[in-house]
Order: C-alpha cells, then structure tokens, then sequence
C-alpha cells in the first residue's frame, strides 16, 4: 500500500511547487528550499521529494545543479502559443511557417463513423489520415490527427505535408475554405500523446476538435487536436454590446489587442528604409518578430 501512496505524495508535491513557480512565488533564478526541508514541510521522506523534483525538472521548470541545490528555472525562454479564438481560419497559414512539425504517420482507409459524419462522407469513402507534432522554440506544444476526404489529400504528397502548413495545401487544391466549427475541452495525456508531447501519461491537455467547410457546406478537414497548457493558450477579446438591460460579453471580432499593436508598432519602427535596402538581401526570410502566434491546424 504505501509504495502505491508515495508517487500520489510526490505528484502533489510536485503540483505544490509547480503552481508556485507558475504564480510567481519562487520566481526564476530563485533557489527551492533543499530536500529535508521540503521533506520536513510536507511531512514525506526524501526519496518523495526527490520523485516530484524530477518531475519539475523533467519539464523544464527546475534546473539542478550539483553542490549548489535546485533552482526555478527561467521559463521565459519557451515563449507559449496564443491563440485566438475569435477569429478560426485568419493567419493559420503564417502560424504553419513560424513553427515547426513533425510528421509521424501518414496514410489513407476508411475514418470512424463520427468522423465520416463530420465531413459529410458516403459510405466506404476513404480519407487521408496523418498525425503530426508541432514544436515552438524546438518544445512540443501540440499532438495534431486530421482526417481529409481522399481526393484532396490525392493532390499533396508525404513529404508536402511535412513541409507545408496542410490548409495551405487544402486550398491549393483549389477548395475553398469558408467556415469552422470548433470545440474545446480538457483531456488527459494517452501513452502516445504523452510520448510525443514529453510528458507523463495521465497529464492534463487541452483539446480542439475542429471541422473545416467550403461554401457548399461539405467537410474538407476534420482536426483533433490536443495541447499542453503549459505551451498553449485560447484568448478571446470582448466587447459589451445590447441595450441597456440587455447588455452582454460579445466576440470582439477584427479587433487587436492592445499587445499587438504594440509588437507591430515596434517591428514597423524596426524595419529598415526601403531606399536604404541591400538589394542583394531582399529575398531573406525577415526575422521572426516576438508576437502572438495564431492558431493553426
């Protein structure tokens, strides 16, 4: 019984401190109180603790160093996907090029029922299936599986799809995207996922079901998504609208917030005089500037 109690001990305290380094309280640079400490305060033995240090340093949020003690690591250098949701399909492509993928299969048969019934498909008809890993800064920050009905997925090939942002090649296919629905929840991390996004099976994700439409109003992409929360967020601007009595939070749709405008302001400033540019460096690829990523499939 107690060697099933000790990893339950070591996961709360391992939680203990993680929401404390999150909040601030043990900011980064900051040195954790040692080992008999930790194990005095929460009344556990050393090998406990040592169990939840691990964890913090497994996903990057300590950094041990010998002699000297354990350390908030600063978290800052992973900067998180924003995402917003008040706006689905704008700027998915310009996200497919800021990071990186992983492509892990990539394959054509028949697609569950559900999703069958999602993107309108006949009976027997095939999909391309493919599962991917995106990385931000090199960190895996989402598990993507999509399903696309066989005769777009006909027009790209494996090694496109490892390259290219998948609506990019939707679209060059000649279909045009109109419309999603899209649905959020919280999971928890399965053998597979927990492997390619680094974390231990049973961590808590964030999970997207998105379907993408054309005009006629027929399927082209279906998209599960999951996400560590760490490295990922959804924010939505609102904007009271309604008569008096009847006012209420809606969708500020088109609408900036505040910290873009600033980032765009700044990365204007910084852009060079186009009478002043190195004609034989105008085909570089301009460096990222540090900005709130959309979401992208």
């Amino acid at each position: 019984m107690k060697s099933a109690v000790e990893p339950l001990k070591a996961r709360r305290i391992y939680l203990l401190l993680r929401d404390r380094i999150v909040a601030g309280e043990l900011p980064a640079g900051g040195r954790l109180p040692g080992e008999p400490a930790l194990a005095t305060e929460h009344a556990v033995s050393r090998v406990t603790v040592r169990r939840a240090l691990d964890l913090l340093e497994k996903e990057g949020l300590v950094q041990r160093k010998a002699g000297s003690g354990t350390f908030v690591h600063d978290t800052r250098a992973v900067r998180p996907i924003v995402a917003d949701l008040s706006n689905v399909l704008s700027h998915l492509i310009d996200m497919g090029r800021s990071t990186d993928v992983k492509l892990l299969s990539f394959g054509y048969g028949i697609p569950p029922e559900s999703i069958a019934e999602s993107l309108g498909l006949k009976p027997g008809e095939r999909v391309q299936r493919s599962v991917r890993v995106r990385l931000i800064d090199g960190e895996p920050f989402s598990y993507l599986t999509t399903h696309v009905p066989e005769w777009i997925g006909l027009t790209y090939s494996e090694a496109e799809l490892a390259a290219r942002p998948l609506l990019e090649l939707i679209e060059r296919s000649g279909v045009t995207t109109e419309r999603a629905t899209q649905a959020i929840n919280a999971t928890l991390a399965g053998p597979e996922a927990a492997a390619a996004l680094d974390l231990e099976i049973g961590s808590p994700l964030l999970t997207l079901t998105r379907i993408v439409y054309e005009p006629s109003g027929r399927g082209v992409e279906h998209l599960h998504a999951l996400y560590r929360p760490d490295r990922y967020s959804f924010h939505m601007d609102l904007v009271r609208t309604g008569n008096d009595g009847e006012r209420r939070w809606s969708p500020a749709l088109g609408w900036p917030r505040t910290t873009e405008k600033a980032e765009r302001k700044k990365a204007d400033k910084s852009k060079p005089d186009k009478s002043k540019t190195d004609k034989s460096k105008l085909g570089e690829k301009p460096t990222r500037t540090l900005r709130a990523i959309k979401q992208r499939s």
